[in-house]
């Protein structure tokens, strides 16, 4: 099956690179701009044709929270009309799509990992934007899935690990919000469930539903996060917690988004790591040298 990922010079694009020897099924395409521009849907569909796509991995996201919302009209296209043309390519060759959201779809407000069905109520132009990306897989006739996920990092482009490690380099001290509650996720780790979601035997993968949620296993606060960053790295800087009223930012976070997993898990019978874990592993990537 001939595949292709959006959004291939990302984070999870480029650790879907890394994994897609192991799954010999898929032959997977990657692509990103200026290659590809999926909000062009005329680009899609002769993208999609020329390679004779049957499935596609949207990985190709808005994601800078502060600054989407002072640039609304470019979000949207990119986390909301794009996906509708990804949408409409695939039903047009009868073919399958994930496409990645993420936790933001949710205020924050409640105190228990957050499930499936439970309800939505974005709080920025990002999570909005998303979830509207969302409900155009969610309404389609498609087979078609949405995995949402939490505070994704890897060892490629910008993310929080790397931010913090290089900061921690520089500085003696790093003041981290600790009122901020949710779940790592090592893009690796998404890339292979995404990758074994479309090698599964299952006739739909949307046959259990079309939203999922996957992050790493166990909770932190960012502080949490940063700390065990500094640790595993043997980095010397000490991080001391904060909270959110003393960082202010111009996009209001969501407290609290811990995903519950277990729709995932025992739908396709995958296993996921602990948080901890993955971040050794990311960081053992980072620095192949260090043990």
């Amino acid at each position: 099956m001939n595949v292709l990922v959006t959004g291939a010079n990302g984070q999870l694009g480029s650790e879907i690179k890394d994994c897609q020897h192991h799954f010999k099924a898929l032959n997977v395409v990657y692509a990103d701009l200026p290659d590809l521009d999926i909000c062009n849907e005329d680009a899609v569909n002769t993208f999609v044709t020329i390679n004779g796509i049957k499935a596609v991995i949207n990985c190709a996201a808005y994601t800078a929270v502060d600054r989407a919302e002072e640039d609304a009209e470019t979000v949207r296209k990119v986390n909301a009309e794009a996906v509708f043309n990804l949408v409409k390519a695939m039903e047009k060759v009868n073919g399958k799509l994930i496409h990645i959201s993420t936790d933001y779809v949710f205020d924050g407000t409640k105190y228990l990992p957050y499930d499936e069905e439970d309800t939505v109520s974005p709080i920025g132009v990002y999570g909005t934007t998303k979830r509207d990306g969302e409900l155009a897989v969610i309404h389609s006739a498609m087979d078609g899935i949405v995995i949402r996920t939490s505070w994704l990092y890897s060892a490629y482009g910008n993310n929080f690990v790397k931010t913090m490690m290089r900061l921690g380099k520089e500085k003696e001290k790093l003041n981290v919000l600790f009122d901020q509650i949710g779940t790592p996720t090592f893009a690796a780790d998404l890339a292979s469930t995404c990758l074994a979601v479309l090698s599964s035997e299952q006739d739909r993968i949307d046959k259990a539903g079309k939203v999922y949620h996957f992050s790493n296993e166990g909770v932190a606060s960012w502080y949490d996060f940063a700390t065990a960053i500094m640790k595993i790295s043997k980095i010397d800087c000490e991080v001391f917690p904060i909270e959110t009223k003393d960082y202010p930012t111009l996009a209001q976070r969501p407290h609290y988004t811990v995903l519950n997993k277990t729709k995932i898990k025992k739908d396709f019978n995958i296993t996921i790591p602990y948080w901890r874990d993955s971040l050794e592993k990311c960081i053992q990537k980072l620095n192949p040298k260090k043990k």
